[in-house]
């Protein structure tokens, strides 16, 4: 990949790899200068500057070929085979910033289930990065007109490379079920941990990983990026911004860039089209989403004076295939039974251990495990190892929260009881509602107390809501599509126009019911007063077939 631009820096990128090399004294010389051509620069040239010893000009040469020109190199992986990824990527890649994600499971509590669910953050993450530039480069192909060049390929893969930066430990364990219970502070971090998402984090951690490290603004700059725009760009497809005028990093004609990585409009994009390989791969689930098929027949069409990723309308099966897996995915494996319960036990115990673990971040500042999220050099540090250090602990401090992840170890997890379908979207009360009745279910006489003995607090109740990606919508709708005779002429297809076969109805939201006691007394108790709940709620709850 080639740029008018390329092996061309600012000075101050320069300054900032001259520290890096212990050669600050020379800041001067190279800060005065607007533009520093890589290729011009030999020791004549420097010597002509006035750098002098040879020693130091050595070091500056030296420092140069690390960032321009780099190879690319080549990444063999079990989904897409060799991917060949950019002198960038590679530099983005051995960074302890990324390197952490090979700490974080893809599919959190899932290991605990499924076996062959041992893959990282980490790899995902690099297939999104090879996915994203594989799909930017095959509309640069076959649309010239769009005008797409290196920068906008190299922006998306960087994207697609640091789009989950942001993940916690047990990846959406953390930002979904552990962060909105954890005890917040007061102020401003207090608020933050309110709506705080992995998104966010993502977005702070790829300002970290390029503050951090001093060659990387200047490799950018060497291959062509331009900083003042093209990394608001990048942040912007990992976090998209809630209205597109905010979009600073590309006019409004390149918007169909942003819809690569994470796609809002309809959920198409390279990251599920990874996950889903990647996922099917190591969970033995079969996978019947062709993405290589969808490359192929994108196109950037006009829709509403809005330029959208578009599909022939051939591919309407195809894409029921993608919405269907997703929907196969989390009714089969992430919202799973048991691994909802592990989940939740997980969160149980960092919620008990989150005052009592101590992580050093910048300024030797001292965070915990919740409030790690206000400090990127603290939060590199937090991994799936925190259960670990945990488990393995002796301090009394942890003695509750390393008894919930020892039963975990166990598998003396809180049993499954049964599940109630839900007519609905649940409100917020009815988990605490239905507690109250599973306590209250069975008719013995008492005052304030089951005479089994059994409480509320002896249920967990759990809300598992899957969907085609669009709620209770149909996902096709939000689909545009074109015709072979018409490529530029855009329309929608009906489910009826796909198929006679499809479903009518996109989401269900169940009840999960686990008793808390193990012992075989509890566990039959238990059961009476499911079984004695189920079928009031299910008659209120359930739509009739």
């Amino acid at each position: 990949m080639a740029s008018e631009n390329d092996g061309e820096m600012s000075g101050d990128s320069m300054c900032k790899i001259l520290k890096e090399e212990g050669l600050g004294k020379w800041d001067e010389t190279f800060r005065k200068m607007s533009v520093i051509k890589l290729r011009e620069l030999n020791d004549g040239v420097l010597t002509e500057m006035g750098i002098d010893p040879l020693e130091d000009r050595q070091k500056i040469l030296d420092s140069i070929l690390k960032i321009w020109p780099a190879a690319h190199k080549v990444f063999n992986d079990p989904i897409h085979g060799h991917m060949e990824l950019h002198p960038v990527l590679v530099k983005i890649i051995d960074m302890p910033q990324f390197q952490r994600l090979r700490y974080i499971k893809q599919l959190g509590a899932g290991y605990f289930v499924y076996p062959g669910a041992s893959h990282n953050r980490f790899e995902h993450s690099i297939g999104v990065g090879h996915l994203a530039g594989e799909l930017v480069k095959a509309l640069k192909e076959k649309q010239p007109d769009l005008n797409i060049n290196d920068r906008d390929i190299l922006c998306v893969q960087i994207a697609g490379l640091c789009h989950d930066l942001g993940h916690g430990p047990f990846s959406h364990l953390f930002d979904q079920m552990f962060i909105p219970k954890a005890t917040r502070p007061s102020g401003s971090l207090g608020e933050k941990m309110r709506t705080w998402k992995h998104e966010d984090a993502s977005e702070e951690m790829f300002d970290h990983l390029v503050e951090s490290n001093g060659y990387l603004p200047g490799m950018m700059e060497a291959y062509g990026l331009k900083l003042s725009e093209d990394l608001d760009f990048i942040k912007e497809m990992i976090k998209l911004p809630e209205a597109k005028k905010k979009y600073k990093g590309r006019p409004e004609e390149k918007s169909f860039l942003y819809e690569i990585v994470a796609n809002k409009r309809n959920g198409i994009d390279v990251d599920k089209f990874d996950y889903f390989a990647r996922d099917c791969h190591h969970l033995g689930i079969k996978n019947n989403f062709d993405h290589g098929r969808f490359i192929k027949f994108a196109r950037v069409c006009d829709v509403d004076e809005q330029k959208h990723i578009c599909t022939r309308d051939k591919e309407g099966n195809n894409l029921y295939d993608l919405f269907h897996t997703r929907y196969s995915l989390h009714r089969r494996a992430y919202q799973h039974n048991v691994v909802k319960i592990i989940e939740h036990m997980i969160t149980e115990a960092f919620l008990k251990a989150d005052q009592h673990i101590q992580i050093k971040g910048s300024g030797g500042e001292m965070f915990t495990l919740s409030t790690a999220i206000a400090d990127m050099e603290a939060y590199t540090k937090l991994t799936d190892c925190v259960f670990y250090k945990i488990l393995n602990s002796t301090e009394d401090t942890l003695q509750k929260a390393r008894e919930i992840l020892k039963n975990i170890v166990d598998r003396k997890h809180y049993r499954f009881l049964g599940e109630i379908k839900h007519k609905g979207t649940p409100t917020k009360d009815e988990i605490p509602q239905l507690k109250e009745e599973l306590a209250a279910a069975l008719p013995f006489p008492r005052q304030g107390v089951q005479a089994d003995g059994l409480t509320k607090e002896d249920f967990v109740v759990l809300s598992a809501t899957m969907d085609y990606g669009s709620g209770a919508e149909d996902p096709i709708n939000s689909v545009d599509f074109y015709s072979k005779k018409n490529p530029n002429q855009t329309f929608k297809i009906t489910r009826k126009e796909v198929s006679k076969l499809l479903p009518v109805q996109f989401s269900e939201t169940l009840f999960r019911v686990y008793g808390k006691k193990m012992d075989s007394k509890s566990l039959d108790a238990a059961r009476g007063h499911f079984e004695q709940l189920n079928p009031v709620w299910s008659d209120s709850h359930v739509t009739e077939p």
